[in-house]
Order: structure tokens, then C-alpha cells, then sequence
């Protein structure tokens, strides 16, 4: 059983005020001393960063299309463990989800996997009595979601303060928090959302401190941990990875880190540990060798088109990662994995291991995907069916390798990436968690 008291965050759209409350409610309860587990809603990579500098331990995704309904809770359950609370941040509005499928992956989906409160974040900017209407159209909508509470963002004054609660007096559900236009806390935006805590840490501790004191001061911290407390036990098993029985050797696998290279779930590194590997972690702008050892290579996603001159400037650890993949060791690659191996990305030179070129475009390319495994590779067998997300405003040409590394059937069909020798690089990020045989087939593949 699984009696973590928990708190979901939505909003009925997206720019309401979410990220500032789920992160400041997480810094409060913090600073309280609590234990605060924090998690975010769908594939979203940059608020986890700020959620794990609020609370000190790391941000996870529940997402409930690339690893289905059925793991959502064992995943928090996991995630939470030990702690004293837990705040789950929504994704677009409450009901918004994966689109043309329903409630799939939609906030409210999540809070009622979850069987937790959903604290509604309004922007009241310029409405008063209709704050009721809205309110009350969200919390009837589905039966199935309980809406604990309301938090008023962006309130003018006293009295528009006062004519919002009188308005939602009679709504039945309490504010249960109130606050003030005010300058928007520093967390600085670019062309795929916020700036990654990681390439701003004096600056992004500085934020989270202003969104803890803004949601100390304005909301019922109290209130809203006994709203959390009255959320029934979850029968679910927490997911745990599988260790194998007998790991023996325990070959080296080093995953890119630092600026370039923020965007990473927490279960892949613990996948790949489980399945019997060293993770290491390394820096490609700064570090000019590959960890010692190195068996296999792991490069997620991030910010490689920011950061391209310094990427380009290291060129010892780029011969390193060629002359890596020209041995036919593991490699998998995603998104800013994929342009790190091209040939250039904005006309710099990278590593070279693919015959592709990458540059920046203004076009953003964002959506789930449903995929299948074009071939065999060192990530999975011919036919392995996944779901993963796109999310980048790059172009790569050729877009695909004479051998494809995906299928995808979502929205158009089309074949994606490249399978070459021990290398699997593509634009899609999926959550291994959802088919952790891919953590094991890439371990067993650096053993040799």
C-alpha cells in the first residue's frame, strides 16, 4: 500500500501559474523540513531540474502514454518512497491530454490514477464573479476528479480579492491560497521553455527561493497538507527495476551530463545500474576524455545548438566518441544525441560518426509518437513496439540512415534515425521504464 499524502497541481490552461506554485509549494514544505517528493506530468524534461533544486531529491515524470496507465502509480509510488509528501505538477490544463485520444495523459487521468487531490491554479487576472463559473465547470466535468481547493493567481488587490471569494463562497471549495501580481519570478524562456536549472544554478536557486517565499506568503500551507493527507492509501507495488541475479562484470557506461545534455528520466540511470552497469557521468563541454573504461555510451537530450562552438572546441573528446563508435562499442543516442554524432550542427563540426547535418529551424517538431523498432540494434530486436515524444526545432538531412532505427505511425508514417554498427541515434526520447528490456539489451551488448 502506498500512503504518501500527495497534492496534484493543474490549472485550466497552461500559463496560469503552475510551475510557480508547484515549485514554490515544494520549497515551502522544504524549508519545513518535510520530505517532499516532487514529480511533473507527461514528457517534460525542464521543470523536473527546478523541482529536484526545491526539494533536493530528483524531479520524476508520470506520463501516461509513453508508459501506459498501468505503471503511473507504482512509478510515484517508487518515486515517493520514504517521503512525507509529494506534489505532482500538471501538464496544459487539466484536461488536456495526448491529442485525439481522450483523457489519455491529461492531468486529470493522472490525479485519478493517483486517487489525489487536485489543487486548481486560476489565473483571475481579469475576471470576478466568473471565477465561479469557471471553477465550477472544471470540478463537475468528471466526478472522478477531486478538486480539493483553489489557489487565485494574479489577483489585483484587496477588493478583487474579496469579490473572488465571495464569488467562490458559493462554489463550495475553498481558496486556499491568494496570489498577487506581482514581476514575474526570474526563470528565463528560450524556443523549447524554460532554461535548464543546470546552465543557470546561481540564478535557479535564486528563483526557487522567490517561488517559496511568493506561495509561503500567499497560500494556507497547512490546509494544504491536510488536503494531501486525506488522499487514500494506492494498493500498487512501488516499480522497482529488476536486478539480474549474477551481474559479474560490471562494464562501464558513460552518460553525457552537464548544460549541453540536461534532458534525462531518473529511472534510465537506475535501469541501466540494475542491469548490472557502472553509470558515470560526464561532461562533453568540458571533460576531453570519455570516463576510463568506457564500454558504452548513453547521450539523451538537451541543448547541443546552444552550446555548438563549445561543443565543437573540445575536439579531443569528440575523437574519443568516434573512435568509441567506430568500434562497434553501444551507443544510443537521443535528440541532442543524435546532432552531437552528425557531421556539423549549424555549419560547426561535431562528431562525425553519422553522415548527417543538423541545423536550427523555425519550425517546432512536438508531439507523442508510436513506434516500432525498424531493425535490430543494440536497444532492441526488430519489431519492439515503443511510444516516445519529439521534441526539438532542429532539422537533420538526411532525416534517416539506410538502416532506419524507427518506425513511427503517429501522426504520419514515416522512418526515423539510424542504426549503425553498435550506434542507435534518433530524434525520439522514450521512457525505458515502459520496456526496461532495452536497459538490459544495451548492458549485455557492452559486455561484449
Amino acid at each position: 500500500m502506498v500512503s504518501v499524502p500527495r497534492l496534484v497541481i493543474a490549472a485550466p490552461a497552461s500559463g496560469s501559474g503552475k510551475t510557480t506554485v508547484a515549485t514554490g509549494l515544494m520549497a515551502a514544505f522544504a524549508e519545513r523540513g518535510l520530505a517532499v517528493s516532487p514529480h511533473k506530468v507527461g514528457p517534460d524534461y525542464i521543470d523536473p531540474g527546478y523541482h529536484a533544486l526545491a526539494t533536493g531529491r530528483p524531479g520524476r515524470n508520470l506520463d501516461a502514454y509513453m508508459c501506459g496507465p498501468g505503471l503511473v502509480a507504482p512509478l510515484f509510488a517508487h518515486g515517493s518512497s520514504g517521503c512525507d509528501l509529494a506534489v505532482v505538477e500538471g501538464v496544459m490544463g487539466l484536461y488536456d491530454g495526448a491529442s485525439g485520444q481522450g483523457e489519455l495523459a491529461s492531468t486529470a487521468q493522472v490525479s485519478k490514477l493517483l486517487r489525489a487531490p487536485v489543487v486548481l491554479v486560476v489565473d483571475a487576472s481579469s475576471q470576478s464573479r466568473s471565477v465561479a463559473a469557471l471553477v465550477h465547470g472544471f470540478a463537475s466535468w468528471d466526478p472522478e476528479v477531486r478538486i480539493g481547493g483553489v489557489i487565485l493567481n494574479k489577483v489585483a488587490s484587496d477588493r478583487h480579492e474579496s469579490l473572488l471569494r465571495e464569488a467562490l463562497d458559493e462554489s463550495g471549495l475553498p481558496v486556499l491560497g491568494v496570489l498577487r501580481r506581482a514581476p514575474q519570478v526570474a526563470t528565463p524562456s528560450r524556443h523549447l521553455g524554460l532554461v535548464p536549472v543546470a546552465e543557470r544554478q546561481t540564478d535557479a536557486v535564486d528563483a526557487v527561493r522567490a517561488m517559496g517565499d511568493r506561495v509561503r506568503e500567499g497560500c494556507d500551507l497547512d490546509a494544504l497538507l491536510a488536503l494531501a493527507r486525506s488522499a487514500p492509501a494506492l494498493p500498487d507495488e512501488a516499480w522497482e527495476p529488476e536486478p539480474l541475479p549474477s551481474p559479474g562484470v560490471r562494464p562501464v557506461v558513460a552518460v553525457a551530463g552537464g548544460a549541453a545534455f540536461t534532458f534525462a528520466y531518473a529511472e534510465h540511470a537506475e535501469l541501466l545500474t540494475a542491469a548490472g552497469a557502472e553509470v558515470v557521468v560526464f561532461d562533453p563541454l568540458h571533460d576531453e576524455k570519455l570516463p576510463a573504461g568506457t564500454a558504452g555510451l548513453v547521450i539523451g537530450g538537451g541543448f547541443p545548438e546552444v552550446y555548438a562552438p563549445e561543443l565543437s572546441a573540445n575536439e579531443p573528446l569528440r575523437r574519443a566518441v568516434t573512435d568509441l563508435a567506430r568500434s562497434g562499442a553501444p551507443v544510443a543516442a537521443e535528440c541532442a544525441g543524435l546532432l552531437y554524432l552528425a557531421r556539423e550542427l549549424d555549419g560547426r563540426p561535431m562528431c562525425g560518426v553519422l553522415d548527417a547535418s543538423a541545423r536550427m529551424s523555425d519550425r517546432l517538431t512536438l508531439g507523442y509518437r508510436q513506434a516500432v523498432a525498424v531493425s535490430d540494434s543494440v536497444l532492441a530486436v526488430a519489431g519492439t513496439r515503443l511510444r516516445g515524444h519529439e521534441f526539438h526545432r532542429t532539422v537533420l538531412e538526411p532525416g534517416a540512415g539506410e538502416t532506419p532505427a524507427w518506425g513511427l505511425h503517429q501522426p504520419e508514417r514515416r522512418v526515423e534515425g539510424f542504426v549503425q554498427g553498435g550506434v542507435h541515434a534518433s530524434y525520439l526520447h522514450t521512457h525505458w521504464a515502459a520496456e526496461p528490456g532495452v536497459a538490459r539489451r544495451f548492458v549485455e551488448q557492452c559486455r561484449g
